[in-house]
C-alpha cells in the first residue's frame, strides 16, 4: 500500500530556548517542543509525572453530590449497583469503583450489560434488574450521558443514578442525582480527557478524602487506570499521562491479582509499557465481552486470590484465541469478496454484508481491511437477531459519523464519534445504505485521505542515535496520542550488503549512512516487496521508530521501519 510521507514543522526559536535549559541533544528538544513541552518546568513534569500534581476531585461538577449520595445509601443500607459497559474502559471502572466500596460497604453488587442481548450503554434489562432486586442507587460507569429516557424511567422508578461519562455529552442531560463529565460545559475541573475509569478513579479518591481513608486505598487500582487510558485511545496528556506513568510503575512492580494473571499468560517477560497494555493485555480483556460475557473481565480484576484470578484469565486467554480465529477468518472472507468485486478499483468507501459474521469482531475486521489492503472508510455488517448491525471505521481526516448520519433515514440506530461508529438497520435497507454511503463519502472525501500518511517528527542521522540519546528517549514514555513514539526520517542510506528477507514476508535491515557511518540494523514488517529499493545498490530513505533487540543477553538499538522509498537525487 502506497504511503505519504508528512515531516512536522520545526520550532527553532523555542526548541533553542529548551535546550539552553536543558542541555540535551538538540533533536530530543525539537521532539519536546511538537508534545507541548517548552520550558524546564514543562520537562519535569513530562519526564517525572507525579500524583501530587493531580486535580483535586472536589473540582469536578457534582461530586459533593455524587459522594452524598453514596453516603446517604450506605447510612440508608439501600443496595447500590455499580454499572459499566462491556469493554476495557467498563470493565476497569467498575472493578475498581466496586472494589473500593465493597471494601467499605457489603451491600453492592455490579452488573455488565451483555454485549448482544443489551447493546451498548444503559440498557432497559438493567433498570429492570435493579428494580426487580431492589436496588435504588446506581452508579453508571463509563456509559449513560446520553440515556435520557432510560435514566427517566429509573427515577419514576424509585431508582437514583450517579453517571460518572467521558463521552460528550448533549444539550439534554439525563435526570440523575449527580453527573460527573468534564466536558459538560458548566464544570470547571480543568482536565477534560479523563477515561471513565480515570472518572471513577476521581471519585473514589475523593469518597476517600471523605473518609479520611488513606490515597493508597484508591491507588491500589492504578494498574486498572492505566490499563484503561491505554485501551480508551484517551490523549497521553495532562493527568493521563500522571496516571498511566504511575499505574505502568504498579503493573511492573505489584499488580493485581487479575493483572498479574494476564501477564503470565501472555509471556511477557519485559517491562510493561503502554504498548503491551494496548496490544497484550486489552484484547483478552475485550474478548470476554466479544465472545460471550464481560462480567468475567470484572470478576477477574476483583479476584485477591492468585489462583483463582488464574482460573479466569485463562478463560479469557481461551475467549481471545477464538477471537483471533474468528476475525482471522472473516478478514480473509471480506478480502475474497472484493478481490471478486469488479468496481473495487472505483469505489471510495467498503460497506460488505455476511449474516453469519460474528458481531464482536466486525469492528476488528473494518480496522485490519484499513489498515493492510483497503485505506478508506469501512463499515462491517452481520445479522444479529432480527436486525442488521455493524462497526465503522475511518481514515485519518474523515468523519465516519457525520457520513453516516446523512444516511439516517436508512437506519434504525446509530451512534459513535469522528472515527468509529456503529448501527442498526433492516436486512432489506442494507444495499440502499451500500449505495447511499459510498455517494456520501465519493462526495466529501479528499483525494490524499484515501492514502495512508507517515507523519514524520524528525530527519535524523545515524549518528545521532547513540545510548544517551536513545536513554532519554524512553522516558518519553507512557506514549499514546498526542504523544506518539516518535517517527524519524533518515536519508541516503545504503545497504551494507547484509539485508535480506526473513520468512518470506519481512526484511532484516543493515545500512548505513555515508562511507564512514556507523551501521544500524532494524526490521521492517510485511516489507519483503521493497527489498528491490534495499538491494539496488542506488540510496534510499527509511521512516522508523527505535526500539531495543535483545539477543544473546545483549542489548542494542535497532529501528523498527514503518516504510522505504528512493532518495531523491
Amino acid at each position: 500500500m502506497q504511503k505519504r510521507w508528512s515531516v512536522k514543522a520545526y520550532q527553532p526559536n523555542q526548541e533553542q530556548l529548551l535546550q539552553s535549559s536543558l542541555r540535551i541533544h538538540p533533536l530530543l528538544c525539537r521532539l519536546l517542543v511538537q508534545r507541548n513541552v517548552t520550558t524546564f518546568d514543562n520537562a519535569r513534569q513530562f519526564f517525572r509525572p507525579s500524583l501530587e500534581d493531580l486535580h483535586d476531585p472536589w473540582t469536578m461538577k457534582d461530586m459533593d453530590k455524587a459522594i452524598s449520595r453514596i453516603e446517604l445509601a450506605f447510612f440508608q443500607q439501600e443496595k447500590i449497583l455499580v454499572y459499566g459497559d462491556y469493554d476495557v474502559d467498563g470493565t476497569t471502572a467498575v472493578a475498581t469503583v466496586y472494589a473500593f466500596l465493597q471494601k467499605i460497604y457489603s451491600n453492592i453488587e455490579f452488573y455488565i450489560p451483555h454485549r448482544y442481548r443489551e447493546g451498548y450503554g444503559v440498557s432497559r434489562q438493567g433498570i429492570e434488574y435493579a428494580r426487580d432486586n431492589g436496588f435504588s442507587l446506581v452508579i453508571a460507569l463509563d456509559c449513560g450521558i446520553k440515556s435520557i429516557d432510560l435514566i427517566t424511567t429509573a427515577k419514576e422508578w424509585g431508582i437514583d443514578f450517579i453517571v460518572c461519562d467521558h463521552h460528550l455529552p448533549d444539550a439534554v442531560l439525563p435526570p440523575a442525582v449527580a453527573i460527573l463529565n468534564p466536558k459538560q460545559k458548566d464544570c470547571p475541573y480543568p482536565f477534560k480527557e479523563l477515561s471513565g475509569c480515570g472518572i471513577g478513579y476521581k471519585l473514589i479518591t475523593a469518597f476517600a478524602q471523605k473518609r479520611g481513608l488513606p490515597i493508597s486505598e484508591a491507588n491500589k487500582y492504578l494498574d486498572l487506570v492505566a490499563t484503561s487510558i491505554a485501551a480508551d485511545i484517551v490523549p497521553m496528556t495532562g493527568e493521563n499521562r500522571i496516571l498511566a506513568f504511575h499505574g505502568l510503575i504498579k503493573v511492573n512492580s505489584d499488580p493485581l491479582p487479575g493483572i498479574k494473571a494476564l501477564i503470565t499468560l501472555s509471556a511477557l517477560k519485559e517491562q510493561l509499557t503502554i504498548s503491551n497494555l494496548v496490544f497484550v493485555i486489552a484484547p483478552r480483556v475485550n474478548a470476554a465481552g466479544r465472545m460471550d460475557d464481560a462480567r468475567k473481565a470484572v470478576n477477574l480484576f476483583i479476584e485477591t486470590d492468585e489462583e483463582k484470578a488464574a482460573a479466569i484469565a485463562a478463560i479469557l486467554h481461551a475467549d481471545n484465541f477464538d477471537r483471533k480465529e474468528i476475525d482471522n477468518t472473516i478478514t480473509q472472507e471480506a478480502i475474497s469478496i472484493l478481490q471478486n468485486d469488479a468496481d473495487i478499483a472505483t469505489r471510495k468507501s467498503t460497506v460488505l454484508y455476511q449474516a453469519h459474521w460474528h458481531k464482536g469482531v466486525v469492528g476488528i475486521v473494518a480496522s485490519r481491511l484499513i489498515d493492510k489492503y483497503y485505506y478508506r472508510p469501512t463499515i462491517i455488517l452481520t445479522q444479529s437477531n432480527d436486525i442488521v448491525a455493524g462497526s465503522a471505521r475511518s481514515v485519518m481526516g474523515f468523519n465516519v459519523y457525520e457520513a453516516i448520519h446523512q444516511c439516517k433515514d436508512l437506519l434504525e440506530n446509530y451512534g459513535g464519534h469522528f472515527y468509529a461508529a456503529g448501527m442498526t438497520l433492516k436486512a432489506e435497507n442494507v444495499p440502499a445504505f451500500q449505495e447511499r454511503f459510498e455517494q456520501v463519502v465519493a462526495s466529501t472525501i479528499q483525494p490524499d485521505q484515501l492514502t495512508p500518511e507517515i507523519v514524520i517528527d524528525s530527519e535524523i542521522r545515524l549518528t545521532d542515535i547513540t545510548p544517551a540519546f536513545y536513554n532519554i528517549l524512553k522516558q518519553f514514555e507512557p506514549l499514546g496520542p498526542e504523544n506518539q513514539r516518535p517517527v524519524f526520517l533518515a536519508r541516503y542510506l545504503t545497504d551494507t550488503g547484509f539485508s535480506k528477507i526473513v520468512k518470506d514476508e519481512h526484511i532484516r535491515f543493515s545500512v548505513k549512512q555515508g562511507k564512514y557511518g556507523p551501521t544500524l540494523t532494524g526490521i521492517g514488517f510485511y516489507m519483503a516487496d521493497k527489498f528491490h529499493l534495499v538491494n539496488s545498490k542506488q540510496p534510499f530513505d527509511l521512516a522508523f521508530t527505535l526500539d531495543e533487540n535483545e539477543w544473546n543477553g545483549q542489548t542494542s538499538i535497532q529501528m523498527k521501519v514503518i516504510d522505504v522509498r528512493a532518495s531523491k537525487s
